[in-house]
């Protein structure tokens, strides 16, 4: 099985955790791991650029000048795409959708490739527990440069932990986010992810099967008791 050090917020191992081969050891698939970035990308796209057409275009629906006799091109109406203030054509309208679609088994399927291919690169770093007595931007810095994390980090945050966003959310190149909301779009836009150990245990709960999640958690009651 994988494992990974456990470290105290000054970067000093406490203890060493083997992980899940089903979460945490799989094979990259780089065509299924594409996929899914573009569709998450392509849905978060909101389209602002909009171009008025002909039926959009304020003016009268009279025929300018009669068919034939006057000399000029025929025009049938002031708001047509050849005339100043027309209509555009084929323009950009923010009517259009981006969206795709992509499998939920292929999207859990590609976030565990991801997590697998993070930790070999040893770009997962796990905490003991994020505990900051004063939620002060300067401890959680201090965290940061105790954990020689000197890039883009992705700060995931369990529930248990989540008082500690107020600390770490006005310092530069961190990202955080909620455990539940780990997404392959964040975790590949920042070089570093950083969990505790409450959010890997939530973490294989959540992509596990139905067996391997009801043994996850028997465990998690168990330490919980202790």
């Amino acid at each position: 099985m994988a494992k990974v050090e456990v470290k105290n917020l000054e970067g000093k191992k406490i203890e060493e955790i083997e992980l899940n081969d089903d979460v945490f050891g799989l094979e990259m698939n780089d065509s299924l791991v594409h996929q899914a970035y573009v569709a998450q990308y392509a849905n978060k796209r909101n389209p602002i650029a909009h171009t008025k057409d002909r039926s959009e275009r304020a003016g009268t629906g009279k025929k300018p000048w009669k068919q034939k006799g006057t000399g000029r091109a025929r025009a049938g109406s002031v708001r047509s795409p050849l005339w100043r203030k027309g209509g555009i054509t084929f323009g950009p309208t923010n009517e259009r959708n981006f969206s795709k679609k992509i499998n939920r088994k292929m999207k859990a399927l590609a976030t565990k490739m991801v997590l697998s291919a993070k930790l070999k690169d040893g770009e997962v770093v796990v905490v003991d527990k994020f505990d900051f007595k004063d939620n002060k931007t300067k401890e959680a810095s201090k965290a940061l440069e105790g954990l020689k994390i000197d890039k883009k980090v992705l700060w995931a945050f369990s529930a248990e932990t989540k008082s500690g966003m107020q600390a770490s959310r006005n310092i530069k190149n961190v990202k955080n986010i909620s455990v539940d909301s780990l997404n392959i779009l964040d975790m590949l836009n920042n070089k570093f992810l950083l969990l505790d150990k409450d959010s890997v245990k939530n973490i294989e709960s959540r992509y596990l099967k139905t067996e391997e999640k009801k043994e996850v958690s028997s465990k998690i009651a168990e330490d919980n008791k202790k």
